[in-house]
């Protein structure tokens, strides 16, 4: 049973910082991409950063770039997402997904699973 946990979210100022983890368990990650995803209220869930867990290649939205992080830490089975200079605008609920099939990672329904998400509030 693959069980994916976020933690980290809360509230924050514009152009402040958040880093969120999420752990998984219950599978050997090697062979798969892990990614963050964020729904704001009213608006469809999009793809944040992506990251293929054995290769260490990551892939990012636009929106993000520069600004985000996704790493992974192997020894904890845990991934991350480091949030620098946040936007109200992303203010959403992130969740952490898993696909064994490396495709098309930023379409979220190429992923398996998926975590209960964590909620990022960044106030004006």
């Amino acid at each position: 049973q693959v069980q994916l946990v976020e933690s980290g979210g809360g509230l924050v100022q514009a152009r402040g910082s958040l880093r969120l983890s999420c752990a998984a368990s219950g599978r050997t990650f090697s062979s798969y991409t892990m990614g963050w995803f964020r729904r704001a209220p009213g608006k469809e869930r999009e793809f944040v950063a992506a990251i293929r867990w054995s290769a260490g290649s990551t892939y990012y939205a636009d929106s993000v770039k520069g600004r985000f992080t996704i790493s992974r830490d192997n020894t904890k089975n845990t991934m991350y997402l480091q949030m620098n200079s946040l936007k109200p605008e992303e203010t959403a609920v992130y969740y952490c997904a898993a696909q064994y099939s490396a495709s098309y990672v930023e379409l979220g329904r190429m992923y398996d699973y998926w975590g209960q998400g964590t909620q990022v509030t960044v106030s004006s």
